[in-house]
């Protein structure tokens, strides 16, 4: 178990409302990435999963970072700027550059923390879910998105974890 039941802050359902619900299960589905990856230092943080996979719980943070600013950001607020992790060069940076190293840890964290931030604002203040973004997308198609790409990527998490210290569920 990662956390005692008494101190897991993801919710157990219960939302009421479309909006409550989407956001409520996109919340619970942040704090598993974040539970996936407490207590590692930056070393295990990195490792890889299995060869040729460059894959690693780091890679995780940074590549989720990069979707929120893409989703959120770009695709529904418009705004510009240089992508997070990612070049023209380097498509897979976000994956590459995870590397252990204290600075690099901490820099994906604090990237992802705003982005989510930034999303959290931009869907509070949303008038509806149909609001359609600055490059055509719907809010609620992006939420409902979103919850699928942490699904997933949690799911990644899981054996990466399992295989860092042998911790498994929740």
């Amino acid at each position: 178990m990662f956390v005692h039941p008494d101190d897991d802050q993801r919710s157990e359902g219960g939302f009421q409302g479309e909006r409550a619900t989407l956001v409520g299960y996109l919340r619970d589905q942040r704090l598993t990435l974040e539970m996936k990856c407490s207590g590692l230092d930056a070393a295990d943080l990195a490792r890889r999963s299995v060869e040729p996979s460059n894959m690693s719980l780091l890679g995780l943070v940074r590549h989720i970072a990069g979707v929120e600013q893409t989703w959120f950001r770009i695709r529904l607020a418009g705004q510009d700027g240089p992508r997070h992790y990612r070049t023209d060069d380097d498509r897979d940076g976000d994956f590459n550059g995870a590397v252990p190293d204290p600075a690099v840890v901490a820099d994906a964290w604090d990237t992802w923390r705003a982005e989510v931030a930034f999303a959290e604002r931009f869907v509070a203040e949303a008038p509806d879910l149909d609001l359609v973004g600055k490059r055509g997308d719907c809010l609620r198609e992006v939420l409902v998105h979103m919850i699928e790409e942490y699904a997933r990527h949690n799911g990644h998490a899981d054996f990466l974890r399992e295989r860092i210290d042998g911790r498994v569920g929740q």
